[in-house]
């Protein structure tokens, strides 16, 4: 089965729409094999969105591992601010572009990117549910490396599961920032990191 970090060409494509009420707000989602949570917006992502302090996100966003687009579509259109979006998977890609159209939101721009490879500038808010099947190494380059793309007074917010590993991660990310555990609930943490 293939992994929705991995670009498999070979898989057959089966775009479904989804409809999502997130923050008294409605969106519609195109969805596909080969990404992450096909079904519809997974309960780690909803809780993140619900949690956010949206005043203080400033005026540019940064997704990281976007999948199909839910936080920086949902964050564009009820924010009005400027939001980034990038995957390494080609399918997530163009299905956030879909989805941006679809959505009818004029300041989220995707690209292509491993991590923070392709990225430059710096950001206000870096929001991530890092994509953990790919491994360790993999989401601590998303975690540790956020700094190095915020602007002063910054913040990376994620989500992780408590059975992944959520409590060693937030006692490494303690080396590197100032850590505030958001919300809590069956067994996600959405973590807010500065410095």
């Amino acid at each position: 089965m293939s992994q929705y970090f991995v670009n498999d060409e070979n898989l057959v494509s089966n775009t479904v729409k989804r409809y999502a009420n997130i923050l008294d707000t409605n969106f519609i989602f195109l969805t596909d094999n080969g990404v992450f949570s096909k079904s519809g917006v997974d309960f780690g992502s909803r809780l993140l969105l619900e949690s956010l302090p949206l005043s203080d996100l400033g005026n540019s966003v940064l997704d990281v591992g976007c999948g199909y687009g839910v936080f920086g579509i949902v964050l564009s259109k009820i924010l009005d601010i400027k939001v980034t979006m990038c995957d390494v998977n080609k399918r997530a890609i163009h299905l956030t572009s879909r989805n941006i159209k679809l959505n009818s939101c004029n300041n989220c721009t995707v690209v292509e990117s491993n991590c923070y490879e392709n990225i430059t500038g710096r950001y206000s808010t870096i929001i991530s549910n890092p994509p953990i099947r790919a491994g360790k190494k993999v989401v601590y380059e998303i975690l540790t490396k956020a700094k190095d793309y915020l602007l002063p007074g910054g913040m990376l917010v994620f989500v992780v599961r408590k059975e992944q590993g959520a409590k060693s991660i937030i006692s490494d990310m303690e080396k590197l920032y100032n850590v505030e555990v958001l919300e809590r609930k069956k067994g996600f943490f959405i973590i807010k990191c500065t410095f």
